[in-house]
């Protein structure tokens, strides 16, 4: 029997309308939403060894994430129905669905972006009652016992991430939004250098301090729900304080991967392209 759980292409992005705030809200799933990273946890309960040493070599930006979850999804080989029960048992951080409800009452897009397995996050978001969000992350299909993964939200150009979060905050700033991420790990360092307000814990202070990226450190979403509530109250006050984005706007730190940086058609990040060039195309 096969089965496919996950995801199909982004939605596409709407421009920012008058009387909106020109913001959006991207958040990591893994360690950000969830308190575990559930990924990581799902592979240790059911996949025996040889898959650290890809994990490590991914952590030192040696290999691409699409690579690795490929790898790791090859040796699965369980009842996706225990795989799912796992990921269902592991906790969430309990501030999150009021921030995203303040968010999205306030018409700001709120969306889920994770460069892990994906098969899961939609059920979580039916548990958290937030099955409305969008969620942008790779699609994963049972075969009986084994699974496939495959990634429809990837750069068609740059194979070196599952799901391009660099991609998705270009499209909300394309839409003259400024974007707002959230995250704890490596997964989102490309997602962290084109954003224009980072909220970063665990790894991600790390990555942010060795590129030099300003960023706000944060434990739990009800201190980015404080943050939230301040900056709609300054803007409905005064619009100056959130202008909007001119279209097509580049990131604040140009292009410092991808085809732009890196050429088209790699699987890992290149030898010496972490820390970023402060160079980068603008």
């Amino acid at each position: 029997m096969t089965r496919e759980a996950g995801i199909g292409a982004a939605p596409p992005v709407l421009p920012v309308r008058d009387g909106e705030p020109p913001l959006a809200i991207l958040v990591d799933y893994d360690g950000t939403i969830a308190q575990t990273d559930v990924s990581d946890v799902v592979m240790a309960e059911y996949v025996t060894g040889g898959w650290e040493a890809e994990v490590a070599a991914y952590d030192a930006g040696l290999m691409g994430s699409r690579r690795l979850m490929t790898l790791e999804m090859a040796m699965v080989d369980s009842d996706p129905a225990d795989l799912l029960a796992t990921a269902a048992a592991q906790p969430h951080d309990a501030g999150f669905v009021p921030f995203a409800r303040l968010a999205r009452a306030a018409a700001i897009p709120v969306e889920i972006v994770s460069d892990g397995f994906g098969f899961f996050i939609e059920p979580a978001m039916e548990a958290l009652g937030m099955p409305e969000l969008p969620i942008i992350t790779a699609r994963t299909t049972f075969h009986g016992r084994h699974a496939t993964i495959a990634y429809p939200n990837g750069n068609p150009r740059c194979l070196v991430c599952g799901t391009c979060k660099r991609d998705r905050v270009l499209a909300h700033r394309a839409a003259g939004r400024r974007v707002v991420f959230i995250g704890n790990g490596e997964s989102d360092r490309y997602a962290a250098g084109y954003s224009d307000v980072v909220f970063a814990k665990h790894s991600l202070v790390r990555i942010c301090l060795e590129a030099g990226w300003p960023f706000q450190r944060w434990t739990e979403f009800r201190e980015i729900e404080t943050w939230l509530a301040e900056t709609l109250r300054a803007w409905r006050a005064d619009p100056a304080t959130l202008p909007r984005l001119e279209p097509g706007a580049l990131s604040p730190n140009g292009f410092f991967c991808g085809e732009q940086a890196w050429g088209e058609g790699l699987i890992d990040p290149p030898i010496g392209s972490w820390p970023p060039d402060r160079r980068a195309l603008r």
